[in-house]
């Protein structure tokens, strides 16, 4: 019976441990900022009265 015991805790503890670093990798994932959408190189337009 000890040995039972033990390893239903141990499932418990493991699972409980699984979804607790699953919800904390999506909370940092959630955390970063959002990047602004500008380009990194930007061309003039050419002028329109030449």
């Amino acid at each position: 019976m000890h040995r039972l015991l033990a390893a239903t805790l141990t499932v418990a503890v493991a699972a409980a441990l699984a979804v607790g670093a699953a919800l904390g990798i999506v909370a940092l994932l959630n955390a970063t900022p959002d990047q602004p959408n500008r380009p990194l190189v930007h061309y003039e337009s050419p002028e329109r009265d030449q």
